[in-house]
């Protein structure tokens, strides 16, 4: 028998490709349900028409209690299923072309779907494009936040005058619960929850780190604001925790700052002013944040000297202003899918400071508690990628390669030689 040595070695599935190959078969039959689904709402109503049969809504809630019958779920569950088989076939046909080809999930599907119809009309074409690249690209998780981000861009130049009337709803609301416990609402600005909650966490953080301390980080927190809205002061907690207070970040992009309204800043095609972990904020509040309110980091998006971006081997620990930068560059945990804040994450050493690593830009970025347990004590590694401005790049144990982006970039500086090339 002749062998043909030149022939590449077959590639023999590993056990993480044959979960994929179902996931992905998952897809391509959700997408024909949807299909039937609406086949079986429109021939139901075509042949309710012939009938006679018009009261329409009688008709839906007869079909919505057969599907139900025959896929054993709840009527509700099954009235969801038809409206979103009918927006999909009819309304978002690029969307379920994206389904039939396991592009994306049917979770990603529900979730661009349920944005995009609760969109201004004149707005959604400006989201469904993006919004489809972004499910294609991303896990569910990570594509949730960015399409988020994505809306409230889009939608940013009306930030200002949609603000201004739901500030005037802000009140205090209490319910009562069970064993003689109750809960206490607050609808207010979240800007100002962000920075109560960032306080909040900050001065428990520092309470519980006493070891004779056996509250959990959640307790301790609760007793905190306790304590502050009760009694008006801390002084039941220990010296260190007074005094503490909010630090948040918002990042404005200079230009913005030239203009009066969102209204003119969307027209100059600026992104507007983003405070970490809310989103966008209306201009007149980014102004006076920028202007010198205590308690906040302002990161203004134009290069600017005076910048630590590395302090070698000399030292393990980054100086704070390159960890800020680091967290602020990341936005969230650099691992795949992974939506906690960096400001609750550590400054990991992507190649360790133990086998060499430098203290820099380029080789810092955040990483929850979990997830930096995992990337020191497994066979998963990761590595910054030249010149990305901030990406890094995971590799499974399997091999697989997984890309993270950070949420902002942070400009990459090169040698030039005479002829202004880079080298």
């Amino acid at each position: 028998m002749f062998i043909d040595s030149d022939l590449p070695d077959p590639v023999i599935p590993d056990e993480v490709d044959l979960v994929v190959e179902v996931a992905e078969m998952i897809s391509v039959f959700a997408a024909q349900r949807l299909v039937r689904v609406e086949a079986l709402r429109r021939q139901a109503l075509a042949d309710a028409a012939v009938r006679g049969r018009v009261l329409t809504e009688v008709v839906e809630r007869g079909i919505r209690l057969e599907l139900a019958a025959a896929l054993r779920i709840t009527e509700h569950a099954a009235g969801d299923l038809l409206g979103f088989a009918e927006a999909m076939v009819h309304d978002y046909p690029a969307v379920l072309a994206s389904l039939e080809r396991a592009r994306v999930t049917e979770r990603h599907a529900q979730i661009l779907v349920a944005a995009v119809n609760e969109l201004e009309p004149e707005l959604r074409d400006r989201v469904l494009e993006r919004g489809l690249a972004l499910a294609e690209a991303e896990p569910v998780g990570t594509f949730r936040r960015k399409l988020r981000a994505l809306i409230d861009t889009v939608r940013s130049a009306t930030l200002t005058e949609r603000y201004a009337h739901a500030v005037t709803k802000r009140r205090i609301v209490v319910e009562p619960d069970q064993d003689a416990m109750g809960w206490l609402h607050l609808y207010a600005p979240m800007v100002a929850i962000h920075a109560v909650h960032s306080r909040a966490t900050a001065m428990a953080t520092t309470v519980t780190a006493d070891e004779n301390d056996t509250r959990t980080l959640d307790q301790a927190r609760a007793d905190v604001l306790l304590d502050l809205l009760v009694e008006g002061t801390v002084a039941a907690h220990p010296e260190q925790a007074r005094g503490i207070r909010a630090t948040v970040f918002v990042t404005v992009p200079v230009l913005a700052l030239l203009h009066d309204t969102d209204t003119e800043r969307a027209a100059a095609g600026i992104d507007p002013a983003v405070v970490e972990g809310v989103g966008p904020i209306p201009l007149p509040l980014a102004k006076e944040l920028t202007g010198g309110a205590a308690g906040w980091t302002r990161v203004l998006t134009h290069p600017e000297t005076g910048i630590v971006l590395s302090v070698g081997r000399d030292q393990y620990r980054p100086p704070a202003a390159l960890q800020k930068l680091v967290k602020w560059r990341a936005d969230r945990c650099m691992a795949p899918g992974c939506g906690i804040p960096a400001t609750r994450c550590d400054t990991d050493h992507h190649i360790d400071w133990a086998h060499g690593g430098p203290t820099a830009l380029t080789n810092l970025g955040p990483l929850c508690q979990g997830h930096h347990t995992v990337k020191h004590h497994t066979d998963w590694t990761i590595q910054h990628v030249p010149g990305s401005g901030g990406a890094i790049l995971w590799t499974s144990p399997t091999g697989r390669e997984y890309l993270v982006q950070p949420e902002r970039s942070v400009p990459v500086f090169r040698s030039m030689d005479s002829n202004g090339a880079p080298f």
